[in-house]
């Protein structure tokens, strides 16, 4: 066996005394080395034939097994590590998405979804050739993160968890590949020109052969690498189109050049009229342009889950036992550490306030552009910034709990699916190829018979000017831009047919508690009956309900280091009894703390949900309870409705409440103590009424129904499995985004109608221009780019902020209403 032969699997030279091989169609094929033959006996003997049959390139050389592959990645299987890249789910299951070197079409994620999925342990598998990603769930208990790593290693795919780093490194890879193929292709359209102008003109005004020989040779050189170079992406994704039976635009563009460039080259030996080096050097530049143009409004469109991955810093203050400041890794805080987060320091975990006073920017995480007052007791989300005062926080989640990556996990399961515009987008392109593919030989037949000089020209230009990447670029493009605009300004769209779908809505089906309130009880009346003053009362009931774990107890400040409460007793049924400064105090149930001074209440303190302060001498004060309605929900409703949007409201609160809510929104339609059965079937009525539903809701109770409805959204404060059925995520928990994102995904539709249109007018006015020859090569490469460029653009339109910012609540806007709970 020569030293010249390839191996059968990875293409590398197999050395002169390595004899090993493999049985594919009962015909030897040279391997060259032992990881080789396993691989392929292992594809071989999993049925996995037609992987080597749809690869458009040998795979890479999978990595020595006899190397201890599994402790290659063994480093990944450590707590410390996976917690910045790996979720553990409720139910024990583990998630990551890696990177993955040499993945380059989608044969090679076809072999590591077949040759993965059925392992032990494994529950899903999805690998994304366009993004070089892979998606990953398993059991840990079943197999370690490593075997699934090396096995993948084996194949011939090298994994790498998904970090910040790696991404900027991959997107900066990505950048510099392709400005130096731009910079080819464009130094050599320039020189291709220079000599093109000089053969035009000799043509006219004389020119020795000797000389014009000349300039087409160095047009040919110049043009060389312009054309396998700069050019060579585009026939690696014709040969993978053309293998997959999946004709795609680069099919027409690679034609164009291939043809074009061989035929110059075969007319500068062989003699003819004319060459066309400068046409087919323009057209790979202009083309390389609109894809550099598309891949920066790509990585735009990643920006998002890229910034929400660097909002977390990478070290903090960590506050020792004794008090002591140390400087340390975030990665290295475990669960109940304490952080000292100073005046514009970011929060670099999840955790709750233990001391300290301060304001907290949350825009990036929740688009609320004001400030956030944040206390002792608090909850803070790592990745804010605190903005004034010193907080002292208990670290509470970590890693892949945290807010910040769950957000990112939501916004990448958006990313992995492509929505029905878009599919349709992909389809009508592939079509039409299929389409101009024909037409193509069939002029070029015509041409042949009526003028053979025209032919090639004609035919060159026909597949320059319909090429369908303008068509492939209208959809993808404005929904980047459109769900960038919404997440924005609060509103994440999680799911792929969620835009189009808003656009649609003409039914809004809220919850009530937590989506139309706020979902917690908080003190919303104070009447003073003592002498002492409304923060002293506020004070002393802080320092008493800071002993008692029942839900009224939260409505107060629970801080008991400002007035400490000894001796405190919780009381079933009534209250808490304590003593402050020597002094007895009640607080709860009025007519409980009215015997402690021996008196009465009046009918009004005795129904509804007043809780009383008192002493020996007497009631100090009284508060009423209840739920809040959400300060902008008034606003949202009226919007909504002023859109001709019917609002319903659908709750398994008591009838009571929700009349209540329901009158103070000016909501004529709404149930009450509705199940989840009877949630899902009044949204089944309300379908087959022809209603695009909008469901709204923020519990584990509404999780069926959010998965139901037509489009869906669930509060951020919400319960995880809620945000996992909707396909949206109201981020601040602002309801007045709804309305917002409304406009924003009818614009959105907008924008593709006029994208779909003006592309497709462009190709269906070009092709027969082409066709009768009345479009020279060099200007349907000038009118291709143009046409992606400006559905681009129209599409970067959606991105801008409106006037002002992210919108804010009118300052006459109604007060926030008060209900029961």
């Amino acid at each position: 066996m020569n030293s010249q032969t390839a191996c059968f699997h990875c293409g590398e030279p197999v050395p002169p005394d390595v004899s090993l091989q493999v049985m594919v169609d009962e015909t030897p094929q040279p391997v060259c080395c032992s990881g080789c033959e396993a691989v392929a006996g292992m594809i071989l003997g999993s049925g996995l034939d037609d992987f080597y049959r749809f690869r458009p390139e040998p795979t890479g050389r999978p990595e020595d097994p006899t190397l201890g592959e599994q402790d290659r990645y063994a480093g990944f299987d450590k707590p410390g590590t996976q917690q910045d890249f790996v979720y553990q789910s409720a139910d024990g299951s583990c998630e990551a998405a890696l990177l993955v070197e040499g993945l380059y079409c989608t044969a090679c994620g076809w072999l590591i979804e077949r040759s993965l999925q059925d392992a032990p342990g494994i529950r899903e598998v999805r690998v994304n050739p366009a993004t070089g990603r892979a998606l990953l769930r398993w059991e840990p208990s079943t197999v370690r993160l490593s075997q699934l790593m090396a096995h993948m290693g084996r194949l011939g795919y090298r994994p790498h968890p998904v970090l910040p780093e790696t991404m900027d490194s991959q997107a900066t890879k990505e950048r510099r590949s392709a400005m130096r193929r731009l910079i080819v292709a464009g130094l050599g359209m320039m020189q291709a020109m220079m000599f093109a102008v000089a053969l035009y003109f000799g043509q006219y005004h004389g020119m020795d052969p000797e000389h014009a020989q000349f300039l087409r040779l160095v047009s040919m050189l110049v043009a060389t690498p312009v054309v396998l170079y700069a050019g060579m992406p585009i026939f690696l994704g014709a040969f993978r189109d053309l293998r997959n039976l999946r004709p795609g635009m680069d099919v027409p563009v690679s034609l164009a050049i291939g043809t074009g460039y061989f035929a110059s080259v075969w007319v500068t030996f062989t003699g003819g009229p004319e060459v066309y080096f400068d046409s087919i050097s323009m057209f790979t530049f202009f083309l390389l342009v609109a894809r550099y143009v598309e891949m920066a409004a790509r990585h735009r469109a990643n920006a998002t889950n890229d910034a929400l991955a660097r909002l977390v810093p990478s070290t903090t203050t960590r506050l020792d036992a004794d008090g002591a400041e140390s400087e340390v890794p975030v990665r290295e805080l475990v669960l109940g550490d304490r952080v000292l987060v100073r005046p514009g320091a970011t929060i670099p975990a999840d955790g709750e306030v233990l001391r300290g006073q301060g304001s907290v920017d949350e825009s990036m995480l929740t688009g609320e552009s004001d400030p956030q007052s944040r206390g002792p007791g608090s909850t803070v989300v790592g990745g804010s910034v605190n903005l004034s005062g010193s907080l002292e926080v208990r670290v509470d989640r970590l890693g892949q709990d945290t807010m910040v990556s769950h957000i990112g996990r939501l916004l990448r399961r958006a990313q992995a699916e492509r929505p029905g515009l878009a599919r349709l987008a992909d389809t009508v392109a592939r079509y039409f190829v299929t389409v101009v593919l024909f037409a193509t030989a069939t002029v070029f037949t015509i041409w042949w018979h009526v003028d053979p000089a025209m032919a090639f020209p004609v035919t060159l230009a026909m597949l320059v000017a319909t090429c369908p990447c303008a068509l492939s670029l209208a959809t993808p493009t404005a929904l980047a831009a459109g769900t960038n605009r919404m997440a924005a300004s609060g509103l994440l769209v999680t799911r792929g047919d969620a835009l189009e779908t808003l656009a649609r809505v003409n039914h809004v089906v809220l919850d009530k508690t937590g989506t139309l309130t706020e979902g917690r009880l908080g003190v919303v009346e104070t009447r003073r009956l003592g002498d002492c003053s409304d923060e002293q009362a506020l004070a002393l009931a802080g320092a008493l309900e800071y002993h008692s774990e029942h839900p009224l107890a939260r409505a107060f400040p629970r801080d008991s280091s400002v007035v400490p409460a000894e001796q405190a007793e919780t009381v079933r049924g009534a209250g808490v009894e304590g003593h402050v400064a020597g002094v007895r105090y009640r607080i709860g149930r009025p007519d409980w703390v009215a015997e402690l001074a021996g008196i009465g209440v009046s009918e009004e303190l005795g129904r509804g949900a007043w809780v009383a302060l008192g002493n020996g001498d007497g009631l100090l004060a009284a508060y009423r309870v209840a739920d809040r309605l959400r300060p902008d929900a008034a606003e949202a409703v009226a919007a909504l409705q002023a859109d001709g949007i019917t609002i319903e409201i659908a709750s398994g609160d008591a009838q009571s409440a929700v009349e209540t809510v329901a009158n103070r929104l000016n909501i004529t339609r709404w149930q009450a103590r509705m199940s989840p059965e009877d949630k899902l079937a009044r949204l089944r009525q309300l379908q087959a009424d022809g209603a695009v539903v909008l469901m709204v809701g923020d519990g584990i109770n509404d999780a069926p129904v959010l998965a139901g409805a037509n489009v869906s959204a669930a509060l951020n404060e919400g319960t995880t499995l809620a945000q996992t059925s909707a396909a949206m995520v109201l981020l601040g928990g602002r309801l007045s985004r709804l309305g917002e994102g409304m406009g924003t995904a009818r614009r959105t539709l907008r924008v593709i109608r006029q994208n779909l249109i003006m592309s497709a007018s462009y190709n269906a006015s070009m092709l027969p221009l082409a066709a009768m020859g009345l479009v020279p090569p060099w200007l349907a490469a000038i009118g291709m780019t143009l046409s992606s460029v400006v559905v681009v653009l129209n599409a970067r339109r959606l991105g801008g902020r409106t006037r002002g910012g992210p919108p804010v609540p009118a300052t006459g806007s109604p007060q926030q209403g008060v209900l029961q709970s």
